[in-house]
């Protein structure tokens, strides 16, 4: 090379600028060449001002430059400061170099221990050693495409110790965490790099934004690196590390890059994949693993960004909207179905919960249920979160995510369907589970809960119409926001008469679709479990007894029984735990005394905002909005106060405040049928009743004020008397509920109107209200319509009949099995008709126990009611029914009969004679002060006798009755008995009485004559008006009549009359023959 040409080498070169004068440059290459320049370089920002001044006078000495050089050189000597910080900027930020010399004879501001070297890109560049602006772009692209950087590393310092940390950053595989890690960096230089800097440390930053666009865009240049499998990780580390929020800055700029232009590949597209990996990996998680909530926690973050929870809102809709179990199979549905229930129900193996329950203590389960309903707080938060993002977020996530919850519950309706349950295996095909709609339940509870409260201006905003509304188009309902369908199929609480056209809304607001949402997701869900919980307690119930039978009789079964009881109590305490989640419960009764309320309103005709005073008689309204209610709104409320009655009693003492309002709700609706129509939907709300109500025999719990301030509400309830009217109203209503089973319902239905009635009795407010109606009954025993409270005491001993008789047949039948059982004729009998027999007798066991249960009821309600209410009882319409039943029982339990009754264990059938006998005697001697009602006594030909009751004053003695009762009642017995000798004196008078006299039903004497007016036929009064209480027609032809039509016979009333007479001085002359 001429020397021409090394001086023009030398003076292209920026480095040449830090000496005078090319010759001096080219001197000092000469001898040191680039090791002396590097170390020149590290010293350069020390110089002091004299030495630079020193310097270039030396250099003006040496060569004669003009001043503009010298201004040159200074520019340059400054550009070159800057070009060597942006180097060291660009290996701080990125971890790269093209500077492979030896580390010792490094030097300068911040370069990193280690650093990737840039080989081939080095080699590319002719030995250039530093980066730019110029090539730092594909600097960074080489370093991405590096299989494996961590070879390619090298030490930029002479530091003699290990630097692992440094190791690890430099030589990141995972090209997003290394992007992500360049960004961190690249922001922290912009804070710290001085003014000149800053717009390369931008560029920088902008870099890593744009780099890893282009990695989401086209991930298939990148060998070996799943790059959407790194998004989701990296957003787990920094959630973990406390650093999200570098992560979304990073995400949005790297999103908005992605969004400006989605030519080689849509916003979806890129996000698609990052869905399935979450879809994949959520599904096989528990709920109480941690992490769980950090997935959460990146999909929260994913519905709060616009454009993801766009894509979001799409990802999650299935491909078959029709079929309902494909919801849960979405991303949404996967996290909705994570619960501590089982997730294939009924195998227990690989349960994480509540595995051998027999071998943990009651304290040891209840720390677990507790632990378990903290996850379950926290999960229904986060899911409740993402929902209130979606639906906040844009009018287009809204839209999407309604649809999703609408056509959902569509798709799953048929959940609600009797052989859902009976054929779990097609239903689990078809249906999402058990747990999907617990945990959708629950966090759309938690969207209800600002209008959940009963004076809440916005409560009352809900419109009913919405239910009515038929199939509507897409654009319909989003500019109606509509989103539920087949709602107008649902029955409602009344039916909607012809003409009434209601009157729809334009659109309709949140609170209508999230109270509509939420209660429908109830009907599927809640409800559902609550008859599962029902099921397996009384599965347990019998295991337990047969596998205490097993072991007390040795028998190879008991093993196998308790492995069922185990199995079957872990599916118990799974499903009683999932259901009662403490925030959930709270939630749940806030929106259920909320809907009480509404109910209410909507039942009064308030069509404001303002909720409206109660008040009595309810007005009349037309054209009422309950037309529009289905009754799964009504249905709901009464399914939840009587699961925290039987599962978690203690919410109904803590929120007692709150239940005035369904105290209300009950009175309006049970015994209404035109505001409920349906008579098994009022019949629940006394079971509600009930469920809210003080318990007499209520457990003491030292956390709860036993039954306190349920027992002040109740027993201070302004509507007392209406409430008491209302349950005896649906008494009576359910005895002709239009269903084929009505005769069986209906004593289910009465079981709990018993304690009610007992505990009102307690109460004088209640009281009060009784006896008027039986005031009331006793003043208009003949009206058109049997007042209400004869037909309740009609039905009230019919039951007691059936009942008892039922019981004592059922008894009689136990007996004769097991006698035969323990004399061995069973032992004999081969193995299949052995079971049978025990099938039978484990039948009748449950049979004997229902009807025994319900006739104790029955009498002792009877015995309470006639302590106080006496002329109804007495009254011909009843007398001789109440005494002919009362003497039938005696003769069973204190009779000759009664052996027929010795089971071997009473308690085993709730049979409960000695209680029997002392209510039987009560109602006697409450009623015996009445003449008419001891003079009717005798009259009961088919089990009145002196003897029983001789019977019965030894049985009262044997059982430790008080002193007082056994002497009234042995008085009552003699003043019976003289008037049966009265009677029968007066019957051999009457014996031969013609039978135009003889009443055609009873054969007896008639009193009082009445025409039937359809079939002319002639009857006796008392016995008419008694066959009127149970049945409105005519006896003889079926045709409708009420009291109001009969006419009295007077003309044949005046025969009999005067026959009586005649006979009586006929007898009496006989009996003067007879003493002369």
């Amino acid at each position: 090379m001429t020397d021409q040409e090394n001086n023009n080498s030398i003076s292209s070169n920026p480095f040449a600028a830090l000496f005078g004068s090319v010759a001096a440059a080219k001197h000092f290459a000469a001898i040191q060449k680039q090791q002396q320049l590097r170390q020149l370089t590290g010293e350069e920002t020390s110089i002091s001002q004299d030495d630079s001044d020193n310097s270039v006078s030396e250099s003006l000495d040496d060569c004669d430059y003009s001043v503009a050089e010298i201004s040159r050189s200074f520019r340059s000597q400054r550009e070159l400061c800057e070009q060597l910080n942006i180097n060291h900027m660009i290996q701080r930020i990125f971890l790269i170099t093209l500077d492979n010399s030896d580390p010792s004879m490094k030097s300068g501001n911040g370069i990193p221990a280690r650093c990737v070297y840039l080989e081939e890109m080095a080699a590319d560049l002719d030995d250039q050693d530093w980066l730019d602006m110029d090539n730092v772009e594909q600097a960074l692209f080489t370093r991405l495409l590096l299989p494996e950087p961590g070879s390619h590393l090298i030490h930029m310092t002479s530091a003699g110790t290990q630097n692992l940390s440094a190791e690890r950053d430099a030589g990141e595989r995972h090209i997003l965490r290394y992007l992500y890690a360049c960004f961190r960096r690249a922001r922290e230089e912009i804070t710290k790099v001085p003014e000149n800097l800053l717009p390369f440390a931008v560029r920088c930053r902008n870099l890593t934004v744009s780099n890893t666009r282009t990695v989401l865009l086209t991930p298939e240049i990148y060998v070996n690196q799943n790059v959407y499998e790194q998004l989701v990780d990296l957003m787990l580390e920094t959630l973990r590390g406390a650093q999200f929020e570098d992560m979304t800055e990073f995400l949005e700029d790297v999103i908005e890059a992605l969004t400006i232009d989605e030519e080689v590949r849509t916003f979806g597209e890129v996000m698609v994949p990052v869905f399935d990996i979450l879809l994949g990996r959520i599904k096989d998680l528990d709920l109480c693993q941690i992490l769980l909530y950090t997935y959460l926690d990146v999909l929260l973050y994913f519905t709060k960004q616009k454009d993801i929870a766009k894509v979001f809102a799409g990802y999650i809709q299935p491909k078959d909207p029709s079929n309902g179990q494909m919801y849960q199979k979405t991303l949404l549905g996967a996290i909705l179905n994570v619960s501590c229930l089982l997730k294939t129900p009924g195998v227990v193996e690989n349960h994480g919960y509540f595995l051998n329950p027999s071998r943990s203590s009651p304290q040891e389960i209840k720390v677990q249920e507790s632990n378990i309903h903290q996850f379950m707080a926290q999960f229904h938060e986060k899911i409740y979160q993402m929902l209130k993002n979606l639906l906040q977020l844009s009018p287009e996530t809204k839209h999407r995510i309604l649809s999703w919850l609408g056509n959902c519950l569509h798709a799953n309706a048929g959940r609600t369907k009797i052989w859902a349950n009976q054929m779990p295996e097609i239903f689990f095909q078809m249906y999402a589970s058990d747990a999907f709609f617990l945990n959708l339940g629950a966090a759309l509870l938690k969207l209800c809960q600002p209008f959940c409260k009963p004076r809440s201006p916005k409560l009352l905003t809900f419109n009913p119409t919405y239910c009515a509304l038929k199939e509507l188009n897409e654009e319909e309902r989003r500019s109606k926001n509509v989103h539920m369908k087949g709602l107008e199929k649902e029955t409602c609480l009344i039916p909607a008469p012809s003409e009434q056209e209601p009157e729809f809304a334009n659109s309709y607001n949140l609170v209508t679709e999230n109270l509509v949402l939420t209660q429908y997701t109830l009907h599927l869900g809640f409800h559902r479990l609550h008859d599962q919980m029902v099921k397996i307690n009384q599965s347990l119930h019998r295991l337990q007894v047969a596998w205490r039978e097993a072991q007390q009789s040795s028998s190879p079964a008991a093993d196998s029984l308790r492995e069922q009881f185990e199995r079957l109590m872990t599916i118990y305490l799974s499903t009683k735990t999932a259901m009662t989640e403490p925030q959930m419960l709270q939630n749940c009764l806030n929106l259920q005394v909320s809907m009480a309320v509404l109910l209410v309103q909507l039942a009064v005709g308030n069509h404001g905002t303002e909720p409206l005073e109660l008040t009595f008689p309810l007005p009349e309204v037309e054209h009422s909005a309950l037309a529009y209610v289905p009754e799964f709104f009504a249905d709901n409320l009464g399914d939840f106060f009587i699961f925290l009655r039987r599962f978690a009693d203690d919410i109904l003492e803590t929120s007692a405040d709150s239940l005035e309002h369904i105290l209300h709700f009950v009175t309006v609706f049970m015994g209404d049928v035109e505001r409920m129509k349906n008579p098994h939907l009022r019949a629940k709300l006394a079971e509600v009743l009930e469920a809210v109500m003080p318990h007499l025999d209520q457990a003491q719990n030292p956390l709860v004020s036993s039954v306190f301030h349920r027992k002040r509400v109740f027993c201070s309830y302004q509507h007392a008397g209406h409430l008491a009217e209302a349950l005896i109203k649906v008494f009576v209503d359910i005895e002709f509920t239009g269903d084929p089973h009505q005769f069986e319902q209906k004593f289910n239905y009465r079981r709990p109107m018993y304690p009610i009635l007992r505990y009102m009795w307690d109460t004088d407010s209640y009281r009060d209200s009784i006896k008027a109606l039986a005031d009331y009954a006793s003043d208009n025993l003949e009206a058109m319509n049997p007042p209400l409270f004869l037909r309740f005491l009609n039905l009230l001993m019919n039951d007691a009949i059936f009942l008892l008789d039922e019981a004592i047949q059922y008894l009689s039948k136990i007996k004769v099995q097991q006698i035969e059982k323990d004399r061995g004729e069973w032992d004999s009998l081969s193995p299949e008709a052995r079971r049978e027999k025990e099938s039978s007798l484990q039948m009748f066991g449950q049979l004997a126990r229902f009807h025994n249960i319900m006739s104790n009821e029955t009498i002792g309600t009877l015995a309470f009611l006639t302590s106080e209410i006496k002329s109804l009882f007495v009254h011909p319409f009843l007398a001789e029914r109440i005494i002919s039943m009362l003497n039938y029982f005696l003769q069973h339990l204190v009779g000759p009969k009664m052996g027929a009754l010795k089971v071997k264990d009473f308690s085993e059938f709730d049979f409960k004679p000695q209680q029997l006998v002392s209510d039987i005697c009560t109602i006697y001697l409450n009623l015996g002060d009445e003449e008419n009602f001891c003079a009717t006594v005798p009259k009961d030909g088919r089990s009145y006798s002196p003897t029983l009751f001789a019977q019965t004053v030894r049985v009262l003695k044997k059982i430790n009755k008080p002193g007082n009762m056994i002497v009234s009642f042995s008085n009552l017995a003699e003043r019976i008995k003289s008037l049966a000798d009265r009677q029968q004196q007066e019957e051999e008078t009457y014996a031969d009485a013609c039978d135009e006299f003889l009443d055609p039903i009873m054969s007896t004497l008639m009193s009082d004559p009445v025409i039937l007016p359809s079939s002319r036929v002639t009857v006796d009064r008392s016995t008419i008006a008694r066959h009127l209480l149970s049945d409105q027609t005519d006896p003889f032809n079926r045709s409708p009549l009420t009291m109001d039509q009969i006419r009295p016979n007077t003309e044949l009333k005046e025969k009999i009359q005067q026959w009586l007479a005649e006979r009586k001085k006929q007898k009496e002359e006989e009996l003067g023959d007879t003493l002369n």
